[in-house]
C-alpha cells in the first residue's frame, strides 16, 4: 500500500479521502468495520499489530486515530466514546496534590465534574480569566501547576483564549496547555502549532457532523509518560470508542472541511445581520470586529472564526426563551456542529448557577440557506419581544 504522509497532499485532500489508501486485498475505497473484540496472536505468540483486545484499540478507531493526527500536526492520538471521556481522561492523568487551573466559564458539563472530581481526588484546582495572561501568571505555582485547561473559542459566551501566551506560561512552570478546540476543529485552528501539548474535540460535534456519533478525541504534541497514562486510562476504563462509530465518524470527516466552510461562512452573513436587528442587544461572535479578542482571532484562527455565535436578546430571561421557542427552521436542541442549525437557551440548560447572562440565547449554524435562518430568526424575535 502506498503512504503519501510525506506527499504534501493538503489537509483538505487528506480529509476527503479519508486518509486512507484503499483496502489491500479487496481495492475497497472506504475502511471495512472491524467489529472483533479479540484478535489472533501469530505463531510467535506476539501480540497483533493494532492490539489483542477492543477495548485497548480499534483497528476501524486507528483510522480516525491517523487522520486525525495528521490533521492536527500530532504526534499520536486517541479516539474515546464521548467527548466528556476525552476531557475526562486528561484529569485524571494528574497525580493527587497537583494544581490544575481551569479557564472559567467553560463547558459547563466539565467544569462541574473536574471541580468535584479534584475536590474528592486531592487535586487543587483553580479557576481563571484565560483572556488576561497577567491573571493566569499570577496564579501559577512552579513545581506544583501540571496542567492549564482553556477551551477557545469559549462556549457560550464566544472568547478567544491566547494560545501561544498560555502556552509560554505553563511550559515556563513546567506545565501542560491543554485546548478544547470543539468549536474551531482543524479547520480554523491547529492549536499544537501555538505550542499546546493537547488537542481536545468532542468529535461528536463538527468532526461527526451529523448527530448520530457520540465520540471524543485527544491529540498530542509528544507522546511522553503523561500521554501514557491517558492511553491507559482510557483502556483500564473501556472509553475506547465502538468500532461502528469510529466507522462514522471517519465518514464525517470526509466532509469536514466543505461542512465547516459552510457554516463559517453563513455564520459570519448572520452575525452581521443580526448586530443591527432591533430585538439584539449584541452578538457574541469572534468575526466581529467588536468582539474584545477579535484581532486575536485574526492571527490564531486562519481558517476562520466558526459557525458558533450567541446573542443577547433585548429583553428578559422570559423573552430569550420565547426566542428559541418561536422559532421554525433552527431546531431547539442541545449539542453543535451537525448539518441542521440548533438553538438554545444556555441558561435553562446549564441551570439557575450558571453565571452566563440569563438573556443569552446560542446558535450553532448549520448548512441551511441563510436567507431562511434569519427570517426565522427576524419572525422569532419580533414574535417574542412585540
Amino acid at each position: 500500500m502506498r503512504d503519501r504522509r510525506n506527499s504534501g497532499v493538503t489537509p483538505e485532500s487528506l480529509a476527503a479521502q479519508g486518509g486512507y489508501e484503499g483496502d489491500a486485498e479487496t481495492g475497497a475505497v472506504v475502511p471495512p468495520v472491524h467489529a472483533a473484540t479479540t484478535f489472533r496472536r501469530g505463531e510467535d505468540y506476539g501480540p497483533p499489530p493494532q492490539g489483542d483486545y477492543l477495548r485497548n484499540a480499534s483497528p476501524t478507531g486507528r483510522h480516525v486515530e491517523e487522520l486525525l493526527t495528521r490533521l492536527e500536526g500530532a504526534e499520536a492520538g486517541l479516539v474515546f466514546a464521548s467527548g466528556m471521556a476525552a476531557a475526562t481522561a486528561v484529569v485524571m492523568a494528574l497525580r493527587p496534590g497537583d494544581h490544575l487551573l481551569l479557564q472559567d466559564p467553560l463547558y459547563w458539563g466539565f467544569r462541574g465534574w473536574a471541580v468535584d472530581f479534584c475536590r474528592d481526588w486531592g487535586i487543587e484546582l483553580e479557576t481563571i480569566d484565560a483572556t488576561d495572561l497577567d491573571d493566569v501568571a499570577s496564579k501559577i505555582r512552579p513545581g506544583s501547576t501540571k496542567l492549564i485547561w482553556i477551551e477557545t473559542p469559549g462556549n457560550p459566551v464566544m472568547q478567544v483564549v491566547d494560545i501561544a501566551g498560555l502556552a509560554e506560561i505553563a511550559h515556563q512552570a513546567g506545565a501542560r496547555l491543554a485546548v478544547d478546540s470543539t468549536m474551531a476543529t482543524p479547520v480554523l485552528q491547529r492549536p499544537l502549532e501555538h505550542g499546546a501539548d493537547i488537542v481536545m474535540h468532542s468529535a461528536t460535534k463538527y468532526l461527526n457532523g451529523h448527530s448520530d456519533v457520540l465520540a471524543g478525541a485527544l491529540l498530542t504534541r509528544q507522546a511522553d509518560d503523561f500521554w501514557q497514562r491517558i492511553e491507559q486510562h482510557r483502556s483500564q476504563t473501556g472509553a475506547t470508542l465502538g468500532p461502528f462509530e469510529a466507522w462514522l465518524l471517519h465518514r464525517g470527516l470526509r466532509t469536514l472541511f466543505v461542512r465547516v466552510r459552510q457554516a463559517t461562512s453563513t455564520a459570519a452573513w448572520l452575525a452581521n445581520q443580526l448586530s443591527k436587528h432591533a430585538g439584539v442587544e449584541a452578538v457574541l461572535y469572534p468575526g466581529r470586529p467588536d468582539h474584545p479578542q477579535h484581532d486575536l482571532a485574526l492571527r490564531q484562527m486562519p481558517g476562520g472564526f466558526g459557525a458558533m455565535m450567541s446573542l443577547l436578546v433585548k429583553g428578559s430571561e422570559k423573552q430569550a426563551v420565547d426566542v428559541v421557542r418561536a422559532c421554525r427552521v433552527f431546531v431547539p436542541a442541545t449539542s453543535l456542529g451537525s448539518t441542521e442549525s440548533l438553538i438554545e437557551h444556555r441558561p435553562t440548560i446549564e441551570g439557575s448557577d450558571s453565571p452566563i447572562p440569563r438573556n443569552l440565547i446560542r446558535l450553532s449554524i448549520g448548512l441551511e440557506d441563510r436567507r431562511d435562518l434569519f427570517v426565522d430568526l427576524d419572525q422569532a424575535l419580533r414574535q417574542a419581544l412585540k
